[in-house]
Order: C-alpha cells, then structure tokens, then sequence
C-alpha cells in the first residue's frame, strides 16, 4: 500500500532530501565498482580457464558480502553521509547492486544473461529498501518503521469519532512517546518493573520513523502519514491498516512532480503480509461469473476486441449466444485526442528549450538562413537568432559533435520534463484502470472459461504501434487473464499455426480471407458475420491435447457445426453486432490501420471444395471434422466439456 507522507516542513523536507542524496551516493560509488570489477572479470578469460571462475570472483570480489563491504567502507570514508544515512540501508543498497551483478554473471532458466551493470542516473533513482520486520522477535530493530495505530489516527483526525476522517493540509509529525511504561514484571524489591517509552509504545496518528546515521545529533527523523480519505476507501484502508502484526516491510520512494517543493513528493510504500485487498463487489461479481456454465473465445485485434460465448452444455433451454465487442468510444477518442495534443505541445516545448540554452550545437533552418542573406544584402546589421531551427552540428560521418547527454538544461526544461513525466503516467493508470474494468465486465457475462489465440503482440507495433497504443489489446489480455484466474478460470492460449480461426467458418469450411476483410462470408452454409465475431466463436470450441501448450490445440469442427445448428438465428445475431453492453463505437469497429490490397482475379481459394452441409442439415460422416483432427479419430483423447471448465479424459 502506497501511504503519501506529508512532509511540509522545510527542515524535514530537507533532512529527506538529504537522506536520498547520500543513498544515492553510496549506490552510485557501489555501482561503479561492481562495474569495474566484471570488466576485471571478464578480462581475465586465461586466469578462469587455469584456477576457475569461483576463484577468479573471489579474488575481484564479486559477491554480496564483497559489495556490503565495499559499501560500507564507502560510507565510513565519506564522513558526511555518515549524518544522514546508516551501515543497515548501505547493506540493503549493495544487495540491490549485487541483483544485477548477479543476473549478468549467471544465466537464468533459459541461458539468458542481462547486461552489464550500468551506473543509473540521478532522477532514475527513487526508492531506499528497508529492513523487513522480524514475526519472531518482538520489537526488532528496523529501518522504516511504521508506528502508530489506525484507530489512533482515525481519533486525532475525525474529533473522536463524530465525523470522517479530515485530515489537514499541513499534518504536524507526531512526538515521541514520553514517561516511562510498566514491564509487567517484578523488581528485585518486589515492586513492579518500568522502562522508558520508546516508539514501540506509541499508538496515535501514523508515522514513519528512520533510526538516522550513526552520527546524527538530531534525533530520528518523524514523517507523518497521510492515509487515503476519499469515498470508498476506508475500507481499503482498514484491509492493509487494522493488524500491525502484518506489517512487513516499509520502502522510502520519491516520485517526480512539478507543483511539489523540489519537484518531488515522498512516500512509503508498505509490504503486508497477506492476500491484496478486494472490494465486496468485485468479489460477488467474480462468484456469479465462477457458476456461469459458458465457455467462449476471445479474438484480440488492432481496434478492438472481440469475445463471443456459449452455453457449456450447448441446450436452447441453456441459453443463447452472447457476444461483446469493445472498441474506443467517442468520449475516449475525443480524450486520447486532446491528450495527444498537450504531448506534442510538450515534446515541441522540450526541444525549443533545448535548441534554447544550446544555441551553439545547432544551426539555422532553411527559413532563417534566407532572411539572414536577405539583411545583409540590404545592408542591415544581422539578428541574433535565439532558437535556432536547423540540424545539430555533426561530423562528415553524421555523428552529432557533441551527445545529448552533455547539453546544458534549464530548470524550466526538467520542470517540463516532470509534468510530461506527471502525465505520462496519469494516462498509463488510467489505461490498466480501464483494462480491469473491461475485463471484469467480460467475465461477469461470459465466464471466466475463455480461450484466445497465441499472438505476440509486439510484432503488431512494428506496423500499428500508434493504434495499438491507444486500444491497448495486449494490456487487455492479461487482464482478462488475471481475472478469469481470480474467479476460478482460466484463459488458454491457442496456437494460430493450428486452428486458423480466421481463415475457417463454423461448419468446418476453409473461408479465405485478406488482412483487410472484415467481414465473413461463409460460400458453403451462407453464414455471414464480422470476421472478428467469428474468430472468437471459433475460440470456444478449441481443444487440448495438453491445456499447457498451445501448439496441441485443435479446432472443433464437429460441436462448433452442432452450435450452429441449434443456435441459428440467435447466432446470427451475435455475429453481426454485440449482443451485451460495451463501450463501442461503430466508427471505430472493424477498421484496421494497413494499406489497401488489390484482389486477384482468379477464383476463391474455396472453389471446388467438398459441399458442407447447410444449417438445416445435421452434419454427416467425416464433413463435420477439421481434416487431420478430427475428434474421435484417437480413442484415447476425447474432448469433455465439464462445467464451466475444459478438461480432457482418456
């Protein structure tokens, strides 16, 4: 849980700045090492081959106990970051050093090395890891520690209970607890046993307290927290806030922000050990969905989505076929629109500052050269040019003369760098928000039993990246995976290699069609439908070999041809438009961003095909089957529908 900390005193905002310049000191130092020491390493390829890499480690010191001692020589030979910063968050800032030593040096699962450790950059650096909480030892030692109580914070803020929470604008940090506290144990005399109060024993408002450097004569530093307090969020709150047993782990994290004092705002992020919070609703809705006995596909394209659904047992008395296509609506075009419009306002701002306090890296555009000559033929003292429009200054080879990276910047240059940062993710927020609710609103009517094709998504940006980045489909699979998952289901993968689901119809026949046909026309039984609507009815009837792999997926042909037959008009009608509530948009539906494609003259690739039986007719022999799989061909796989869930018996 992200708990913002409401630091507005100068003198503790400054002791929290401080904090995380010399943390980022030590990282830096750490990271530099760690840096030279691999390249140590790898140079010395002779000195592996003779004594082994282990030994070769050892001697350079590439090992976790190496960094934290390297740290810790850092710090002590610093002197000032000894005010400011601990041997305990110098620790932690090796371990995090040595991750990424050690995802270089040593190949994963697959024999996948990462790069090299490279020495991160000043705004990159934004989190101090604390020390995680002992559940064994009582009141252990820790770095961040979150005291206080909730009911304690919830009487300090609402008047004792009167109204809802109402916290302050400028929120004073707590004092330390004070007097001294019974033990609950006998002196020697026989009188009862007291200690002084620590911050162990305090129960008011919530804080966060560090035990400072081992040289600081200023006391521990007090950051008060401020808890959400919108509608709806208390009980939230009291998930994460009501058991003090569960708390974990407290990290120190900045974050930018343009309108904060110093561009930053300061929060802590605490780990709980136990399940995340889940709203009631959202927990009805995923119960309703877990007793839906449907099964679907779902097809995932540039503009849109595209889920279609049946009744697992296939009955008219069961239900019909229910189908939901999701596409960006007019209101979120219009949004994304103005969106795009501030960013290139931003990226245009950026680059004139640039070209604004670097006037020497740059030359004069085709525009200002010519007004240029034309001063001087009129015999006019020349103009100075203050942001200048031409090209940078390279070399004959290209090679900008001077890197990007060591061009001055202005203040009012990184503030707008924040507030581009501030709004990038705002809007990547509101994407997942979206994502879940969409894939929540899909489960709820179509179950959580829903199977789509393999794709990698990341090969469609190379020619859609644009579009793709604003539906996203990619970012609403995985939620769809993620929620089909909490409610008991599950969302398999079909490889396209072996179903084909765009290029078959529902009874069986092999209906070719180009990247930019939309619309299914099936010759054989006459059905007609959007090709995305289609895709996905073919989804649900997939099977598998082995539900892990997606290349042992299979088409159906035999059930997705009985579907038909019974579900005919109600299938129709799925096909054409959505059948449930969405966000849709008929603007937007069905358009895909690639070049127009002329069609050949020679006959459809279906022509001379074997007939398929109509949608009056049941279907006979081996018409029905997919050739090659062909359920009942193996005995000993047999696709069973069982429920709400797929399964194969043998």
């Amino acid at each position: 849980m992200m708990l913002p900390l409401a630091v507005t005193d100068p003198a503790g905002l400054a002791r929290v700045e401080k904090l995380f310049r010399a943390m980022w000191s030590v990282k830096r130092t750490v990271q530099r090492d760690a840096r030279a020491r691999v390249d140590a390493y790898w140079a010395a390829f002779r000195e592996r081959e003779q004594h082994g890499a282990k030994a070769v480690r050892q001697r350079l010191g590439l090992s976790r106990e190496a960094l934290e001692r390297c740290a810790y020589r850092h710090l002590e030979a610093s002197g000032h970051l000894k005010h400011h910063a601990s041997k305990a968050l110098a620790m932690h800032m090796a371990d995090e050093v040595w991750n990424g030593v050690q995802r270089h040096l040593f190949p994963d699962v697959t024999g996948r090395r990462f790069g090299k450790p490279k020495t991160g950059r000043w705004h990159g650096f934004t989190r101090i890891p604390g020390r995680a909480r002992s559940h064994t030892t009582e009141r252990k030692w820790e770095t961040f520690r979150l005291v206080g109580s909730l009911h304690g914070h919830a009487m300090a803020y609402t008047g004792g209970g009167r109204r809802p929470v109402q916290q302050p604008r400028r929120m004073p940090a707590p004092k330390a607890p004070s007097g001294t506290v019974p033990t609950g144990k006998a002196t020697a005399s026989g009188k009862p046993g007291t200690r002084k109060a620590t911050w162990w024993d305090h129960t008011g408002p919530l804080a966060v307290v560090f035990a400072g450097g081992p040289d600081s004569g200023r006391g521990d530093p007090v950051l008060p927290v401020r808890i959400p307090q919108r509608p709806g969020q208390w009980a939230r709150v009291e998930h994460f806030l009501s058991n003090p047993g569960r708390w974990h782990k407290v990290d120190l994290v900045r974050r930018r922000k343009a309108s904060a004092p110093g561009g930053w705002v300061y929060e802590a992020h605490l780990m709980v050990l136990g399940p995340g919070y889940t709203a009631p609703a959202v927990h009805r809705m995923r119960e309703q969905a877990a007793a839906l006995d449907r099964i679907g596909g779902v097809d995932g394209n540039v503009s849109n989505l595209s889920v279609v659904s049946f009744p697992a047992g296939l009955g008219a008395a069961d239900g019909e076929p229910q189908s939901t296509e999701i596409t960006l609506s007019p209101q979120e075009q219009a949004r994304l629109e103005r969106e795009a419009k501030k960013r290139r306002g931003r990226a245009r701002a950026l680059e004139r500052s640039r070209r604004t306090t670097n006037t020497a890296q740059y030359g004069l555009s085709r525009k200002q050269a010519r007004r240029a000559e034309r001063r001087v033929a009129k015999g006019l003292e020349p103009r100075a040019v203050s942001v200048p429009g031409g090209a940078c200054a390279a070399r004959v080879d290209g090679v900008p003369k001077q890197a990007f990276r060591r061009d001055r910047l202005s203040v009012g240059y990184r503030e707008l760098c924040a507030r581009q940062a501030e709004a990038a993710a705002s809007a990547a927020e509101h994407r997942r928000h979206r994502a879940r609710t969409l894939a929540r609103q899909i489960i709820a009517a179509h179950g959580p039993v829903l199977v789509v094709e393999d794709c990698d998504i990341r090969t469609w940006y190379r020619l859609w990246g644009k579009r793709l980045s604003r539906t996203t489909p990619g970012l609403l699979i995985a939620a769809l995976d993620r929620e089909c998952t909490a409610a008991g289901g599950r969302l398999l993968r079909a490889s396209t290699w072996s179903t084909a689901l765009s290029q078959h119809c529902l009874c069986g026949e092999r209906v070719s069609k180009l990247l930019r046909d939309r619309e299914h026309t099936c010759p054989a039984c006459g059905l007609t439908g959007k090709r995305d609507m289609v895709s996905a009815a073919l989804a649900a009837f997939v099977r598998f070999r082995d539900v892990d792999d997606p290349t042992t997926a299979y088409l159906d042909t035999t059930t997705s041809r009985r579907a038909q037959i019974i579900f005919s008009e109600g299938l129709e009608e799925a096909l054409r438009e959505s059948t449930t509530p969405c966000r849709n948009t008929s603007r937007g539906a069905g358009r895909v961003a690639v070049p127009r494609q002329r069609r050949g003259t020679s006959a459809p690739r279906t022509a001379g095909r074997r007939r398929r039986a109509t949608p009056d007719e049941p279907p006979q022999g081996d018409h029905a089957g997919a050739p090659g799989l062909r359920p009942g061909r193996d005995p000993q796989l047999t696709p069973v529908n069982c429920g709400s869930s797929l399964r194969l018996s043998r």
